[in-house]
């Protein structure tokens, strides 16, 4: 395969395809770690409650968003030829709400295995996904000359959170 100079090869990553391995794995390793580190106040039953809550309101969250995103949706940082910036419904609240949705349920996965290493991967995903946020955001800015001020007045994961 010979590289261009308008498009390198997939393997470097062109698109962003590092990003979505590192997600993948990510989530993998949070669907699939044993249970270890864990706490049992002040009832395990309340922590499931609360973790259920938790999942299911990021899962509705995520796949909101994705319906919403329609034709742009892409898992990679850099954005679709035909993207468009897409600003009304949930994205008027948030910038990434699928990400959101995603730590969301990790965090509520977490909580229902009531897991602290569960609990810690989550940590270390949202922390994944803030830092692939702003590498789209520096795309985004490039693609959308307006992008500037929606994300200086839009939340970046979670409506009313962050």
């Amino acid at each position: 395969m010979k590289e261009t100079a308008s498009r390198p090869p997939w393997w470097k990553g062109a698109r962003g395809e590092w990003w979505v391995a590192g997600q993948g794995v990510l989530l993998a390793a949070i669907a699939l770690a044993p249970a270890a580190w864990r706490w049992s106040w002040p009832a395990p039953a309340a922590w499931r409650i609360v973790g259920a809550a938790c999942g299911l309101t990021g899962a509705a969250l995520a796949w909101r968003a994705i319906r919403e995103l329609g034709p742009s949706l892409s898992p990679f940082p850099v954005p679709r030829q035909q993207a468009i910036l897409v600003r009304s419904s949930i994205y008027a609240r948030a910038r990434h709400p699928i990400y959101g949705g995603l730590i969301m349920a990790a965090a509520g996965w977490a909580l229902w295995k009531t897991s602290g290493l569960h609990l810690a991967l989550a940590a270390v995903f949202a922390a994944y996904m803030a830092a692939k946020a702003s590498r789209e955001e520096r795309f985004l800015l490039e693609r959308f000359p307006d992008y500037a001020e929606y994300r200086s007045k839009t939340a970046r994961f979670i409506p009313g959170l962050y």
